[in-house]
Order: C-alpha cells, then structure tokens, then sequence
C-alpha cells in the first residue's frame, strides 16, 4: 500500500428536504384544510479516527464527499425522512484542517473519536406548521436549507514514541530492520527511504513504536532534497533518536547540519529529548570509533551510544535508554489523577466537545 499523508477534500453536507405544499381533501370529511409536512434534515458528515488505517492514499481516488439530502415532505401531515450521515473513517493522528492550511479543525489522536466536520441543513416547514386562526389556508411552504460545504486538509501524523532522523544514508532503515519487524527498503545510495515507515521494538517487555523518517540534508528547510515535509511524523513523538553515520569523516558537522534543519522546522520540535548515536562502527577502528563518538559527544553535548545496526551492536543500551525516555515523557504529560484514567472516558469527553 502506498504511503499517503497529505490529501484535500470537499466536504457537502445533505441539503435539508423542502416542505410540502397540500390541502386535506377526503370525500365525506366536512373541513379540510392545510396537511403539507416538513422536510426531512439533511446527512451530516462526521470523521471518525479508526485504528487500523495507517495512511491517506484511499482519498487520492476520492476527493469529493456528499452526505445525503433530506426527503421532502408530504400531505397527511407526514415529515420526510432524514438523510444519512456520512461517516468518513480516517488514521488515528490526523488533523483535519481548514482550506487555509493553518487552522487545525480537530487532531484525531484516539481511536473512535468522532468530529462533526459539516452539518446538515434543516427541513422547510411546510405549510400545515403556518395554518393559524387569521390565516387558515396558507398557500406556502419553506424549502430545505442548504447543508454546509467547504474544503479541508487532511494531514496525517504518525503516532509513534521515538523518531529516527538522520543524513541519508545514515542507516536509520537498517536500525528499524534490526530492532523490529518491519522491512524497509535498504540501499547503498541516498534517500532510499521515501516515506515514512513503523516498526515495533521490545525492550525487557515494553513496546517501543519506532518511525523511520526519509533523511534531511543541508538547506532542507529552504527544499532541498525531501525537504522536511515528514518531520510532522515527530511531532507527536516523545523522544528522537539522531544517528549519525560514523564512517563520515567530520560526524561533528553532520550532527550540526541536522540540528540546524530542526530548529529551522520548528523551535518546539528541536527541544525534543534527543538520543544520540554513532552509526557502522562496526566499519571502524576500535580508536577511530572511540574519536569520533568523543567528537560526537562534544558536539551534542550528550551521551553518545555506538551501534551498528547492520552487526547489532549496542542496540539494547540504545533502545533501554529510549524506553526510560519515553516513561518518563508520558509520566509528566499525564496528571497523576488522570494516569489511569479509563480510555473510553475520554473518547466520551472529546465528542462531547465536538458536539458542543
């Protein structure tokens, strides 16, 4: 399946159904008068974020939505009936945004939440509801409203724990092969990797969702190469985890470039907590790596771990220090009275929102 994390649509809401024009005539029924219903509302749509969706490619092919129209009213007093709502079913992490491309509508960020993207308009009254004591026979009836319509963004951001970024080639696909089941293409040549892809690791029984995400170079943020059109996929991830190919000559430089590029993207995302690695050491000498990561180390300023994701070395020291990152970054965004809060509570909260 292809990857697909950006799509616009047009959203129609069903129009209300118009109001019935009618006057009671029966044989043998002394007085008439007027019996014309109301119109039925209009279809609303309603996005739904739905667990096992993990991309946006099913709204290439489908661009334009219509919830269905109202049904219109009739004689005998009888109201029409109401359009269906559309439910439109996207990955639990998208944003939904309006045509601008700057005002976020609603994140979906769990499974089951539901947003009211358009409403529906409501039914004409037809002229049965207009019959009063000065006016017992009148000749009109309302039509339907219009449902809302507008276009909207959908932009998908993967809901993982820690973020692999890096320079191309910098083996952020081969450490995601490692350390989980995902088989990600793998090359000797820059910018293999073309979208992002997930993988779930195991560290002493904890589960760590890993992303891998195409790599940046210099000027990324000005479009060069991918640009950095992926690194929403790390915005909602606890932890990054920078690698940096230790086979290079100046790794110091090539860490620098990386973070520029971040801070560049955005201030938030650059005061993330940051794992640092040494990539390939199995590609170096036992001195030339311990240089480098010392390099590394006082470039970043931090901790440096030496892997090799091809040779497997290091990585449960790697992946032990992302899980107490991601432990401790969960533990503070949560109030302890709401760190056991029961899950479909607060599906129930944020629809209530929505309603409202």
């Amino acid at each position: 399946m292809k990857f697909l994390d950006q799509a616009k649509i047009y959203l129609k809401a069903g129009d209300g159904g118009n109001g019935a024009l009618s006057f009671r005539h029966e044989k043998y029924l002394e007085f008439g008068g007027p019996d014309g219903g109301n119109g039925g509302r209009g279809g609303s749509i309603v996005f739904e974020a739905v667990p096992n969706l993990n991309t946006l490619i099913d709204f290439r092919y489908q661009q334009h939505f219509k919830a269905q129209r109202g049904k219109s009213g009739a004689g005998k007093c009888m109201t029409g009936a109401k359009g269906e709502d559309l439910i439109i079913k996207v990955p639990v992490g998208t944003e939904i945004v309006a045509e601008d491309g700057e005002t976020v509508l609603a994140d979906m960020i769990v499974p089951g939440q539901r947003f009211l993207a358009a409403k529906g308009g409501n039914g004409g009254r037809g002229n049965d509801f207009f019959k009063s004591s000065t006016n017992q026979a009148p000749r009109y009836a309302e039509e339907g409203e219009p449902g809302e319509e507008m276009w909207v963004w959908l932009r998908l951001k993967l809901i993982a724990d820690a973020g692999l970024v890096g320079l191309p080639n910098a083996g952020k696909s081969t450490l995601l092969a490692a350390v989980t089941k995902a088989r990600p293409k793998i090359a000797d040549y820059p910018f293999t990797t073309l979208h992002p892809n997930l993988g779930v690791a195991m560290t002493d029984g904890q589960e760590i969702l890993l992303a891998d995400i195409p790599g940046l170079i210099e000027g990324a943020s000005e479009g060069a190469g991918l640009g950095f059109k992926f690194l929403r996929h790390v915005d909602r991830c606890s932890v990054i985890i920078h690698l940096v190919d230790g086979t290079q000559e100046d790794v110091a430089n090539a860490y620098k470039t990386i973070r520029k590029e971040l801070e560049n993207y955005s201030p938030l995302l650059a005061k993330k907590p940051e794992i640092v690695a040494l990539n390939k050491c199995d590609s170096l000498l036992p001195e030339e790596a311990e240089a480098k990561k010392e390099a590394l180390s006082k470039a970043s300023g931090k901790k440096v771990f030496a892997i090799s994701g091809f040779a497997g070395i290091g990585l449960t020291p790697l992946l032990r220090e992302t899980a107490s990152f991601i432990h401790r970054e969960k533990k503070i965004s949560l109030p302890d009275d709401e760190s056991g809060a029961d899950e479909e509570n607060r599906k129930e909260n944020i629809d209530k929102e929505n309603k409202e």
